[in-house]
């Protein structure tokens, strides 16, 4: 690689696009793709330089080989040739008899196997110098090879922190954009509503004018009614007075008829007056009483007010604490998992240690007595049953319970929850690693968490109608998980689901019509389900190590303490009585 290109990176210019340019976009999208072109560039030229070395290498390696063996086949024939005189002169030197004759020939002899040998040894020495050449070039490649790698990744690096800058000079210049748009928004706003503000104004002064023009002409009409209204007043005037002569007749003779109903009038008067009283006294009575309800209505309503406040700080205090409580809850149960994971993580090693050194004393015991009965006793040794040392690990139950469906969905809800609160955990510890219970293997290879969880909140979504009004308002301020869980649960003890194989369904069983679905689910729980309670801690899924059955336990030890029986061990005891009393005799 030549050095204008190793400084192309050093070379390299960034543009900044103006506001203009960012609008449409084009010239920033061509800039970061010259600007990652050459960065691309940067790395492969190294990659081009190390392949054309590699291809030139090869090369003069196939010219190398090619003349090596050319020499190899010239220097073979010259010592075929040679290896056929030593022979033909082999032939000759025995036709001849005098012995100074034979000293000469197998001088001569002599000398031209050591010049074959000399040229073989030749031919080993150039071929060992070119093979120690061949390892000298190797380190070589080697190091150069290294050289470029890190060079690669020293330019790989300076193209990150590169394109790093470069997106953060577009998004600076993106937001200052979007900025310098909105303010132009705005103006263009700005103006627009002050033109329709005008527009209006005018528009009312319009109406205004037109509103008094119409007055004018209501008052010039009005005063033409007037005048018209004069004349016929008039006219009728003097019919009226006609009718009044006429009606004062009428008057007089209705006067003592009034006269009459204005005595029954008066005592109907004081009748009424005095109900009237009575009406006052009573309409006072119900105004005081309406007074003194509503100060206590004020009172009351002042109460009211005062205990909602009250209620809602309280509210808000309960829901702050509730979270708070909450939160240390989780970080508890987290804390609780992982270091029930560790409890039986130990248990499980310590287990394994203490097994595999009480495995070892049941076989060493075994051998010795293996060789009791087959050198001292001189009788066939049969092993007893071995199916203790078969097993490992700790005494699993034979009848495990099967989760219930409770169980099931806290645990497809807080699994990934808890798969990450644990790694972070893992980190955090001394580098111990520990497999929490729960995960992906816990499902029997069935069915993606993500899928079980998608499922779950599905049937909740469909399934609410289950769900009590109350409960509903209730869990409004909890977090959507814990919603999520308390919803199935409600779910689960209307439909009484209590564990994951109850809820199980045959392949090839006969559809029903959807109206009748609700029946059909009821009915099928109440046959074949039976309700169970469900604790906090098997919704949290902590592996409970104080709960393990060790019930087992103790028969498992008892078998490799019991591997040789009682029958035996005595005559252990009676072999080594014998043989100590046989050592006594021996050394007196």
């Amino acid at each position: 690689m030549s050095p204008s290109t190793g400084d192309h990176r050093e070379n390299t210019t960034i543009t900044t696009a103006s506001p203009a340019d960012m609008s449409s976009g084009v010239p920033q999208l061509v800039r970061m793709a010259k600007l990652q072109a050459d960065g691309t560039e940067l790395v492969t030229n190294i990659l081009v330089a190390a392949d054309f070395r590699e291809s030139k290498r090869r090369a003069e390696m196939e010219e190398a080989r090619r003349l090596r063996i050319e020499k190899l086949e010239n220097e073979a024939k010259s010592s075929l040739e040679k290896f056929e005189e030593i022979t033909q002169k082999w032939t000759v030197a025995k036709a001849k008899q005098i012995p100074q004759d034979l000293r000469d020939a197998l001088i001569s002899q002599q000398i031209l196997c050591g010049q074959l040998l000399e040229d073989k040894n030749k031919v080993i020495i150039e071929l060992q110098q070119e093979l120690k050449a061949s390892d000298d070039r190797y380190v070589k490649d080697l190091k150069k090879h290294t050289e470029e790698v890190d060079l690669m990744i020293e330019r790989l690096q300076e193209q990150i922190i590169s394109l790093k800058k470069s997106y953060r000079e577009e998004l600076d210049l993106v937001e200052s954009t979007f900025d310098e748009e909105r303010r132009t928004l705005l103006a263009d706003n700005r103006m627009k509503w002050e033109q329709q503000r005008q527009r209006q104004s005018d528009r009312e002064l319009e109406l205004l004018l037109q509103r008094m023009q119409q007055v004018e002409e209501h008052e010039l009409q009005l005063q033409r009614l007037r005048l018209d209204n004069t004349k016929e007043c008039n006219t009728i005037k003097a019919k009226l007075e006609m009718d009044v002569q006429i009606l004062e007749q009428q008057l007089q003779k209705m006067k003592a008829t009034c006269q009459l109903n204005q005595e029954k009038l008066e005592y109907n008067f004081q009748v009424l007056k005095k109900r009237d009283e009575e009406n006052i006294i009573t309409k006072s009575q119900q105004k005081r009483k309406i007074t003194r309800m509503q100060d206590i209505l004020n009172n009351l309503k002042t109460k009211c007010s005062n205990q909602e406040k009250q209620s809602r700080e309280e509210n808000q205090s309960l829901t702050d604490d509730y979270k708070r409580i909450m939160q240390q809850y989780k970080d508890m149960q987290r804390k609780m998992r992982h270091f029930a994971a560790v409890d039986a993580k130990r248990l499980e090693d310590v287990w394994l240690m203490n097994e595999a050194e009480a495995k070892a004393l049941v076989r060493q015991a075994l051998e010795i007595d293996r060789l009791i009965h087959e050198q001292q006793l001189g009788l066939a040794w049969t092993p007893p049953p071995l199916t203790v040392m078969e097993q490992s690990g700790p005494v699993q139950p034979r009848n495990r319970i099967q989760p219930s469906a409770r169980q099931a969905a806290a645990q497809a809800l807080v699994r990934r929850e808890a798969a990450g609160e644990e790694r972070e955990l893992e980190e955090q510890t001394d580098g111990n690693t520990v497999e929490v219970p729960g995960g992906p293997e816990s499902t029997g290879g069935r069915m993606d968490q993500k899928t079980v969880k998608r499922l779950l909140e599905l049937l909740c979504d469909e399934m609410g109608f289950l769900i009590e009004s109350k409960l509903l308002k209730l869990l409004l301020p909890l977090e959507k998980d814990e919603r999520s869980l308390i919803k199935l649960d409600s779910i689960f003890s209307h439909s009484s689901v209590s564990n994951q194989g109850e809820t199980a369904e045959q392949k090839d069983s006969d559809l029903i019509h959807p109206n009748d679905v609700l029946r059909a689910l009821r009915a099928f729980t109440a046959l074949y389900c039976k309700p169970r309670d469900i604790s906090s801690r098997q919704l949290s899924g902590i592996p409970e190590l104080e709960g393990r059955d060790d019930s087992e336990d103790g028969a498992c030890w008892e078998s490799l303490a019991t591997v040789v029986p009682e029958p035996k061990l005595k005559v252990w005891s009676m072999l080594e009585a014998a043989l100590e009393k046989y050592q006594h005799i021996e050394v007196t």
